[in-house]
């Protein structure tokens, strides 16, 4: 009757004495090609090896990019929000965000050397909250700005973001007007802005501050837009055409004047910054 009898199988787990181990991480599908990636095949700019598509980048990932080894300077670190519209479970995942994403906020921000140029740095980072402009998002760009002013420093900002921070409610949105004005007052000074999209750049922060630089670049392929291709397919009732919201189709229609490749990006932004050192002169 033995015959009859089902065999048991034992699972295989990484637990199991004996069994291989694979580590977390070690393989990577590509948000393009959707092929599984040896990481160590990535290299430090995060680049498919099958069909060039980008993988998102950590905001001190870019940071280590662009910026001048050790010559980073962050400020508002301790900067960190709260929940000030007390909405549901906000609180938690504000501190499990930051735990996974090593930093306090959706934002980086500091001075540092660019191809040996003194400027101002901010760094959006999708991994936390999808790069949601909050109200410390906000503060940051701002006090940037403003310290750039005094410093008589250009602003180089990497946005990264799905927009406002529906959390923040209404606060969120005050902050495309905040940052946008201390980007005039900079641009008042006869400082030079340089604003750098990657993917995604949609919502809020496309629609203020990743808008209003001197000079607009692109990172291939990035996701450039308001609102979602779907809302306003349904909202028009009409088909959009191939490509819509892609880095490569916005500057088709005169929004950016530059898609730079990724391992390009320092060199563009450097010589972009020494063509106008004599407007900021005075950088330190």
């Amino acid at each position: 009757m033995n015959l009859f009898k089902k065999k048991q199988y034992v699972p295989i787990t990484g637990s199991r004495e004996g069994a291989p181990v694979v580590p977390d991480g070690l393989w990577l599908k590509c948000p393009s090609c959707r092929k599984a990636i040896y990481q160590k095949e990535l290299g430090e700019f995060k680049v498919c090896p099958n069909c060039s598509g980008y993988f998102r980048l950590s905001a001190r990932e870019r940071l280590a990019l662009v910026a001048d080894e050790g010559t980073f300077e962050e400020t508002d670190s301790g900067m960190a929000s709260k929940n000030p519209a007390d909405y549901p479970g906000y609180e938690e995942k504000l501190r499990k965000t930051s735990e996974a994403a090593g930093s306090n906020e959706a934002v980086i921000c500091g001075f540092c050397e660019v191809c040996g140029n003194k400027t101002a740095l901010a760094v959006m980072d999708s991994h936390f909250i999808m790069g949601s402009m909050g109200s410390v998002v906000g503060e940051k760009l701002t006090r940037l700005f403003e310290k750039a002013v005094e410093k008589r420093s250009p602003v180089i900002v990497f946005s990264a973001s799905g927009g406002a921070r529906m959390q923040e409610g209404i606060i969120s949105l005050m902050q495309m007007a905040k940052v946008s004005a201390a980007v005039k007052k900079h641009s008042d000074a006869g400082l030079f802005y340089i604003s750098a999209l990657t993917d995604p750049t949609t919502g809020g922060v496309s629609a203020s501050f990743a808008a209003l630089g001197d000079v607009i670049l692109a990172e291939p392929g990035a996701l450039i837009g308001f609102a979602g291709r779907r809302v306003i397919e349904q909202t028009m009732k009409q088909k959009l055409p191939d490509g819509f919201q892609t880095a490569e189709f916005i500057m088709d229609h005169g929004f950016i004047d530059k898609i730079a490749e990724r391992a390009e990006m320092k060199d563009t932004i450097g010589a972009l910054l020494a063509l106008h050192r004599g407007s900021c002169d005075g950088a330190a």
